[in-house]
This record gives structure tokens, C-alpha cells and sequence, in this order.
């Protein structure tokens, strides 16, 4: 039987009457110090593992359902990029003692739709407190065919480049809701910032089709250099190709500049990723099961593990930087 919240001291009330409601089979009532998991039979574990801080990932005022949200969805988009499926999280939560009283309510009602959404539960974590801001963090656990997981390095010179749905939304939705960028479609921006989309069923979908895949956080520049390194090869990424959604585009078309910002912002969460230009229409058939879209953006070369980006005319676009770095 579950203990009455009411009679456990602070931090375990507050476990109990928040955290308990999200738990799985595993999580054992959230009332021991670990939890207990069996892997699925023939399944290889896969888990990573992302921070979010007050002013760095979301903004203070960000509606608290919105944060369990991305917390959960920005984990999930690295499963996505392996090409795993979810199996269950540990969280960790800072918080100030001064939070609204309806907060942690909120913030677990957001992680509550998403574990319905997408299948997984709480297996474990802690709680303390913090003199500020909120700071998060979340482990996530999901599971690979042995051997299937999509991995960084696999890229080779003359593979297409891909990448899923749309790109530069989540910067701008930033600045949007920092009210240093007025739109019409605010509401969409503001939503792709707050809300990324893991695209696990795609991610799921490319296996053995794919070379190399790693999702978009940190900008599709910069991230497409980590997929260079990593296989030892360049890129030549095509800015006019880059798909992005009518909000963006309507902002670009007013204001050419915002091109860079939608190429290096970052918070974007899709999908980029090489495969054999043979397999072009496999990947747009496969992408189309999976509901994703996906646009060709370019072609891995031969060379050092460099980016070109060159504009509309052939020559090298500019960019104030690739990318986002917290150091």
C-alpha cells in the first residue's frame, strides 16, 4: 500500500504527490533507492542523457507543462537519432523553494500526456532543492536491435544528406516569445521552441538504410560538422534546399539575414542524417510510413571534415557562427 503523503516528510510528500502518478512496473513506488528493470529479450539497451537549466533551455516564464515536455522530448529525440525505441527515464529536479504552488503540478501534467504519448514511464530519480533557477535533468533508457543502432561515423563521400521536417523554427519561436521578433504565425514559432518533435519513428525507420545520424540541437551547421568529423569526410550543404516551415520562410523572405540564424540557431530536434544516393527513394518511401518528412539537403565529398554552405550563387554563405556552445 502506498504511504499517505501526508504524513511523509517534505521532500518524499512531495515525491509521492507529484512523481508517484508517473511511475512504471519498475520504478517499485518510487519507494526504494533504485529501480528495477528487464530489458526487453534480444534487445540491446540505449541511453543518453540531456540537462536543462531557467534562461538557458527555456525561458523562466515558459508554461511549467511545456518544460516536463521538452525535458522529456529533447531525450527522446536522442533515442531517435539511434534508432531506438523508448523504455522508461530517471529524472532529477532542482528546485526553488519560492516556485508557484501550482508549478510542479503543471510540470508533471506535461510529463503525464507525453509518457501516454510515447509510450514510457518514470523509473527513478531525485529531488532537491535550489536557491535558482530550476535546473533539470533527465536519463533515458530505450532499447536497438543488436547491431541496428544508427551511429555518427558511418557517412562516406558521394552519400546524400538528409534531413527531417523543418528547419530554423526553433530560433526564431526564441526570439519571438523574447519579443525581439515580431510574426504573424508567433503561435507556431513559440509552439516549435517549446515543443520539440522526436521523430523516433522515423529514426526507428532508417535502420540499415542510413549511414550516419545524429539529431539537430545545437544547429544544422554545426551539427552536420560533428557527422564530418566523425566519418573522416566533408559536406556541401545546399542553403536553398533547407526546408523551412511557411512561418520561417515568411520571416526569411522579409529578412535574408534570418538565413543564417535558421542554419545555426539550433533547437530544432529533427533528424540529419547520409544515406547511399541509390536509396533515395527508399528513404523518401520509408520516411513517408513513418509520417516524417524528409528533404535532400546536400552530399557528403571527399576531404577534410569540412562544411560549405554556398548560397543561391555558388559562393560561400555567411555565417556569424556555426552553432550553439554553452562554453
Amino acid at each position: 500500500m502506498a504511504e499517505d503523503p501526508v504524513s511523509l516528510p517534505g521532500e518524499f510528500a512531495l515525491i509521492a504527490r507529484h512523481f508517484r502518478r508517473l511511475a512504471g512496473p519498475g520504478a517499485l513506488d518510487l519507494s526504494d533507492d533504485a529501480a528495477l528493470l528487464d530489458p526487453p529479450a534480444g534487445r540491446q539497451l540505449v541511453l543518453a542523457a540531456d540537462a536543462m537549466v531557467a534562461g538557458v533551455h527555456f525561458l523562466p516564464d515558459d508554461p511549467p507543462e511545456t518544460i516536463g515536455r521538452k525535458l522529456l522530448r529533447v531525450n527522446l529525440s536522442d533515442l531517435a537519432a539511434m534508432g531506438a525505441a523508448p523504455l522508461g527515464y530517471l529524472m532529477t529536479t532542482a528546485l526553488p523553494r519560492d516556485l508557484p504552488a501550482d508549478w510542479l503540478g503543471r510540470f508533471v501534467d506535461g510529463l503525464a500526456a507525453d509518457q501516454a504519448e510515447f509510450g514510457l514511464s518514470v523509473l527513478g530519480g531525485d529531488t532537491v532543492s535550489t536557491p535558482g533557477p530550476v535546473a533539470l535533468s533527465l536519463t533515458i533508457l530505450g532499447t536497438v536491435t543488436p547491431g541496428a543502432a544508427l551511429r555518427r561515423g558511418g557517412a562516406r563521400p558521394g552519400d546524400s544528406l538528409w534531413v527531417s521536417g523543418s528547419i530554423g523554427d526553433g530560433a526564431l519561436g526564441l526570439l519571438v516569445l523574447q519579443g525581439k521578433l515580431p510574426a504573424d504565425a508567433a503561435g507556431h514559432l513559440a509552439e516549435r521552441y517549446r515543443l520539440p518533435r522526436p521523430r523516433l519513428a522515423l529514426g526507428q525507420a532508417l535502420a540499415g538504410l542510413a549511414r550516419a545520424a545524429m539529431d539537430v540541437s545545437d544547429g544544422l551547421v554545426q551539427d552536420l560538422g560533428h557527422l564530418c568529423r566523425a566519418a573522416g569526410c566533408g559536406a556541401v550543404l545546399r542553403s536553398a534546399e533547407v526546408p523551412l516551415s511557411p512561418a520561417a520562410a515568411a520571416l526569411v523572405a522579409a529578412d535574408p539575414a534570418l538565413l543564417a540564424l535558421c542554419l545555426t540557431g539550433g533547437d530544432d530536434y529533427e533528424l540529419l542524417f547520409a544515406a547511399p544516393p541509390e536509396a533515395d527513394a527508399q528513404v523518401l518511401q520509408r520516411a513517408a510510413i513513418a509520417g516524417a518528412p524528409v528533404t535532400r539537403i546536400g552530399r557528403f565529398e571527399a576531404g577534410p571534415p569540412e562544411v560549405h554552405v554556398p548560397d543561391t550563387t555558388g559562393m560561400p554563405l555567411r555565417l556569424p557562427q556555426g552553432g550553439w556552445s554553452h562554453f
